[in-house]
């Protein structure tokens, strides 16, 4: 059963987790100008786009479904207030790592870390002597929110689960290794190397603990750099975990559905990435029945959770896209990983394309709908 596929990791959800994004935006438009006494409207209120910590695009998407920004519009000139107040702005919150672009590609500008701020659409003038008292409108710009991804895979385990060493032997990158917990401090990237010379970037993020998601260890830190990978690859020690003499001994298992709960209570959605799980350190004695008991446990894990604190179980459990035992210190199953990272990767992105297509097309047909609907009859 080693290395088998079992059902694709997101099923109907798949695509869950959102990159991209479309937003239509418009500043406010400016308010009347007073011509009797010179008064001057307030400017319409601007779009500015502002990088939140705990904000992710699908949040957003699903808090404005209807993806249209549009700020306040200038206070008009009177008497009691010659000059009109400014229109109130529209901020849109975006996770940070995000760059913002304009319909045409140009980069409008990039948001790195919490509280950075884009203005993406300018308010209109209010009315004054230089546009004969009249307010102008505001500017309207459609942009592309882009998360900047830091590798096509991230790999996702507790600390020792030899996610450097299995690095070093997928790629051409050569991490810090060592046999004490939190080797890593930093993602450590590296490139797997193609016969057709395709190039696939891997990213070794730091090994979490339980509780990450409360920021114990690295906790924030690390999650941050699982929303900037396409897909995850779990990393788990088949002879199980310890972090510490004061802590409980965990198995393969139980690691795996540790590691899940870690990231559903970061951010749910980091559960629909398509997965991958290596069963590492294949070269230990009685490995071969702990990976017969492991493959058992993932085809039916439903049956097992009842073993765990109510407070460890997922709403849902990870559904691997392929499953690969491997030994980062002999070899084995590293070429056969390396061919299901790229078959896993491939299909999400032909997967992605047809999507892309059926929605040009409706978008396309409902234009089309439109145009005739305009014609006179």
């Amino acid at each position: 059963m080693g290395g088998g596929e079992i059902a694709s990791a997101a099923g109907d959800d798949y695509g869950n987790f959102i990159d991209n994004l479309r937003l239509f935006t418009k500043g406010g438009t400016g308010g009347m100008g007073y011509p009797r006494l010179g008064g001057e409207g307030g400017k319409g209120g601007d779009v500015w786009v502002v990088a939140q910590n705990r904000m992710t695009l699908k949040q957003l998407k699903d808090r404005y479904p209807q993806k249209r920004f549009v700020a306040g519009v200038g206070a008009n000139s009177k008497i009691s207030a010659l000059k009109g107040s400014k229109g109130k702005d529209c901020e849109i919150p975006v996770p940070v790592g995000i760059s913002v672009t304009d319909e045409n590609g140009k980069i409008i500008g990039e948001l790195n870390k919490e509280d950075d701020r884009i203005l993406v659409a300018e308010g209109g003038l209010g009315g004054k002597l230089l546009t004969n008292f009249l307010p102008l409108k505001g500017q309207k710009r459609v942009i592309h929110l882009d998360l900047k991804l830091i590798a096509d895979v991230g790999l996702v385990g507790f600390p020792n689960a030899g996610k450097s060493s299995l690095l070093s032997q997928v790629s051409h990158a050569k991490p810090a290794i060592a046999d004490y917990a939190f080797t890593t401090l930093k993602p450590e990237l590296g490139k797997i190397m193609y016969n057709d010379f395709k190039q696939i970037s891997v990213a070794d993020l730091p090994g979490l603990i339980e509780g990450a998601h409360m920021n114990k260890g690295m906790g924030h830190k690390f999650l941050k750099h699982i929303e900037r990978t396409r897909q995850l690859l779990f990393v788990v020690d088949i002879s199980g975990f310890q972090l510490s003499y004061r802590t409980e001994y965990r198995t393969a298992f139980e690691t795996i559905i540790l590691l899940t709960k870690e990231l559903e209570l970061y951010k749910e959605e980091l559960q629909t990435k398509p997965a991958l799980l290596a069963v590492n350190k294949m070269d230990l004695p009685d490995a071969q029945d702990k990976l017969h008991e492991l493959m058992n446990q993932l085809q039916n894990p439903k049956d097992f959770l009842h073993l765990f604190g109510k407070n460890m179980i997922p709403e849902r459990t990870v559904e691997f896209q392929h499953i690969i035992p491997v030994s980062a210190v002999t070899g084995e199953g590293i070429e056969e990983l390396k061919n299901c990272i790229r078959k896993s990767l491939d299909e999400q992105a032909n997967q992605e394309n047809d999507a892309y297509h059926k929605k040009q097309l409706l978008n396309l047909w409902i234009s089309d709908k439109v145009s005739s609907s305009e014609l006179p009859s």
